[in-house]
């Protein structure tokens, strides 16, 4: 169903722009608004990718436990799962056309982490849609592992979902979240040489930096880690009696960009909501190469083998 692009002549020099910001928490509409007036904004100052937070729509439910514990769920807690439900994305649906619309109107690439919901299945997943403004929803990346209790109301999905993307602004891929920490699921990624490498969070921890800084220079590509800024506060009032033992700064927040040698070029921004930008140039790719290719002159092909089931090939732009 995904529509794809021949690359015909490659942009160097990108602008690219991480969105750290909260949504509209568990209203799908207005928070569609939000990423309309945001990509508008950055797309007019120049930017040629904006990328958004993991579920930034319709939220990441952090503190929620959808009444469940092993062996027992509640009411309450299915009727709360069936409201994250009924305001996560279809791409079938109307609002995938909306977002299509505005990244084509506003000539910009955008990458949001969304929940999907599958109504041929019902299950929903942590996912990453990828969109250009000249061929619309190139595809989607949905987590391969939840972590921890996100598995109650995330499906995980196979190396289907393992997708990158040859686009005039670069070869692009990535992971969400914790999947970042699975070694052979970066290689997936490493092995279809992608360029710039895109992590939606939900980790505000110091910590995740240097992860980010490892995968630049591991990977020899630019990483754009995006994570949302979120206090408790921001919740609607109903959810506050589900999150007594949360402190009021839940997530810091953290985007970061990184260059293909671990240097930190924009970021981290912690403690307020805003937007990162830099401009990358794919040129330090090639450049940073020299000591060290992780597909190229250091893979030693001889000693190790690696393959992932059903990752699809790149697929390339059409315009």
């Amino acid at each position: 169903m995904f529509q794809f692009e021949i690359a015909n002549s490659k942009t160097m020099k990108i602008k690219v722009c991480l969105i750290q910001d909260s949504p509209v928490f568990f209203d799908k509409e207005k928070t569609l608004n939000k990423i309309e007036e945001l990509t508008i904004k950055h797309a007019r100052s120049g930017c040629n990718l904006i990328v958004f937070p993991e579920s930034f729509i319709p939220g990441y439910p952090r503190g929620f436990s959808f009444g469940a514990k092993i062996g027992s769920r509640t009411k309450e807690g299915r009727e709360l799962y069936s409201e994250y439900y009924n305001h996560s994305i279809d791409i079938e649906s109307t609002e995938l056309k909306r977002l299509e619309k505005i990244a084509r109107t506003e000539n910009v690439y955008m990458v949001i982490g969304v929940t999907e919901k599958q109504n041929a299945n019902g299950s929903l997943y942590c996912s990453m849609l990828y969109i250009s403004p000249s061929s619309g929803l190139l595809g989607v990346h949905r987590k391969i592992k939840p972590t921890g209790s996100e598995r109650i109301i995330w499906s995980e999905s196979d190396g289907a979902s393992l997708v990158s993307f040859d686009t005039n602004i670069g070869k692009l891929g990535g992971l969400i979240c914790w999947e970042n920490y699975m070694p052979l699921a970066r290689m997936s990624m490493y092995q279809k040489g992608v360029e710039i490498y895109i992590a939606p969070t939900a980790d505000s921890r110091d910590g995740w930096i240097a992860t980010m800084q490892h995968i630049a220079l591991e990977g020899r590509c630019f990483v754009l880690g995006c994570n949302q800024y979120f206090t408790k506060s921001m919740y609607p009032e109903k959810y506050l009696p589900l999150l007594r033992d949360l402190p009021e700064n839940i997530c810091r927040g953290g985007s970061v960009i990184v260059s293909p040698l671990g240097k930190i070029i924009a970021g981290p921004l912690f403690d307020q909501t805003g937007a990162i930008t830099a401009e990358i140039d794919l040129e330090e790719i090639i450049q940073s190469n020299l000591d060290f290719d992780v597909i190229g002159h250091y893979s030693r092909d001889d000693i190790f083998k690696f393959s992932v089931v059903n990752q699809p090939d790149m697929n390339k732009e059409r315009f």
